[in-house]
């Protein structure tokens, strides 16, 4: 295994979780930042106000994006599987 196969190999990894939590982390964002604009105007300074909000915003982008995160780890999956039999010759 050469040293070019493990660093594309690393960054096709890294390239891969990034895409799969961007989502979820996407959603958790935009909540988080609706409620502290939300508690900027109120004048509402309760921490722990933005927590239940994110969980469910997480929960929902999970529901919406399951099919998709899957199918693209499905894929990178078989990548790595056909890249293994691939080394093996």
């Amino acid at each position: 295994m050469t040293p070019e196969l493990v660093v594309q190999l690393a960054r096709r990894s890294f390239e891969v979780t990034l895409m799969l939590a961007a989502p979820l982390l996407i959603a958790s964002l935009i909540i988080g930042l609706l409620i502290s604009i939300f508690q900027a105007v109120t004048s509402i300074n309760e921490a722990t106000l933005a927590f239940a909000p994110k969980i469910v915003a997480v929960m929902v982008a999970m529901i919406i994006f399951f099919p998709w995160m899957m199918s693209y780890m499905s894929d990178f999956t078989r990548e790595i599987y056909s890249f293994i039999a691939t080394m093996r010759r």
